[in-house]
């Protein structure tokens, strides 16, 4: 029986899912290190670990190769080592180089983690994606806005996600921006092209550099757009059928994978379609994908994710499965700032949509509201007809109203 540690700096839900999974998968002892104290943990979780280290630093590489050391001597090698936070792949890479730990090396991982260099691989392997430039000055950026023009993106070049992501559309924008935070070395910034038309995600298992599982799924709108319009409220799709409208990103993401480094894992991609119906690639991660999408890939196929998730990086095994259902987050977004007062909108609704739902936690009154695009809540549809799930979805978000206060 293999030993495989997974990091897991706090056990939010997401997480614990994914820790879960690891900790019940046959053929696999798992050790737990993480900032959470032993007897803070879940009982059941508790109960299923062959060891539990705890460190103050989870993104310190030295602290994991420790605490990796220390569950070696004492529970046995430690065979694979696992984590989902984004922003843990690259130490997790070079603790695996350093004590010869199969799984993901760490230039590879820097390829994923490094958005300038990600898009620099990218290009070079004639993947199409936006234009350009790691800043390091004011002046760079201004160079690049007057020879790419508006709109333009900007964000960190290790960001997860939307977070610390602004779209400039004028030179008066980029004035404020470079004042309230000019780029300067050690402090760079990503300035990008603009990329227009529509967004949606694209995760994948690969298996020995081949694309063995892949779905699609569309924003609505895009996370940007939500995050500059706090009265829109974000929703994710995922169609039954992925249909003939998605061959150019599905001929286009294979390459982008294999150009990056990846021989194994789960990818979450983020792509555009052009209005003149050509594809960019945005970003890539090389993790499962958040905001609810794993969760809706499971009811999608009547499949466990984050199980097969777990026994892919583990045990290097997984077994494509077959979609069966459409499925559809809303995300339940009060406007403003301030704590949710109140949920308006759901009374009669229940008795149409709620055969519908598969999972849900709505905002929660007295809570701060979390002010991102993934909102205070969320609804999961799910039904075998995709333009069912994306009705229901519609009237979702256009009856219920989070009220902040």
């Amino acid at each position: 029986m293999g030993l495989a540690a997974f990091v897991a700096p706090y056990l939010l839900d997401a997480t614990t899912r994914f820790v879960t999974a690891a900790a019940a998968l046959p053929g696999t002892e798992l050790a737990l290190i993480t900032c959470e104290p032993e007897d803070r943990l879940p009982a059941p979780l508790r109960a299923s670990l062959a060891a539990h280290w705890r460190l103050d630093d989870p993104l310190d590489p030295g602290q994991i190769a420790a605490a990796v050391r220390a569950i070696s001597g004492h529970v046995g090698p430690v065979q694979r080592l696992l984590a989902v936070l984004e922003q843990l792949q690259e130490p997790l890479a070079q603790v695996r180089e350093g004590l010869g730990i199969a799984g993901m090396d760490a230039a590879t991982a820097r390829n994923f983690r490094d958005k300038a260099q990600m898009k620099s691989v990218l290009r070079a392997a004639g993947v199409p994606c936006a234009r350009y430039r790691l800043c390091e000055s004011a002046d760079a950026a201004a160079a690049f806005a007057a020879a790419a023009g508006f709109p333009l993106v900007v964000k960190p070049p290790a960001g997860a996600g939307a977070k610390s992501t602004f779209r400039l559309d004028d030179a008066a924008d980029l004035q404020v921006w470079l004042q309230a935070a000019p780029p300067r070395a050690g402090r760079a910034a990503l300035v990008e092209e603009f990329l227009t038309g529509e967004e949606g995600s694209y995760d994948s298992v690969m298996v020995d550099g081949e694309v063995v599982w892949d779905s699609v799924s569309a924003y609505l709108p895009t996370p940007l757009e939500v995050l500059r319009n706090p009265w829109i409220q974000w929703m994710v799709l995922m169609p039954r059928q992925i249909g003939p409208e998605y061959d150019p990103i599905k001929a286009v993401a294979p390459a982008a994978l294999r150009a990056l480094g990846l021989r194994t894992g789960f990818t979450h991609m983020e792509w555009f379609r052009r209005p003149d119906g050509s594809v960019a690639v945005s970003e890539v991660a090389a993790r499962p994908a958040g905001a609810q999408i794993t969760a809706m890939l499971g009811y999608a196929h009547d499949f466990d994710f984050y199980r097969a998730w777990a026994g892919l990086m583990a045990q290097d095994s997984f077994d494509p499965p077959p979609r069966r259902w459409s499925a559809g987050t809303v995300y339940l977004r009060g406007q403003g700032i301030g704590r949710v007062r109140a949920v308006h909108g759901l009374d009669g609704l229940a008795a149409d949509l709620g055969p519908l739902v598969v999972e849900s936690r709505l905002p929660e009154p007295g809570r701060q509201s979390s002010g991102s695009y993934e909102g205070d809540g969320y609804v999961i549809f799910r039904h075998p007809d995709t333009a069912v799930v994306a009705a229901a979805m519609r009237r979702l978000v256009t009856a219920v109203r989070v009220e902040l206060g």
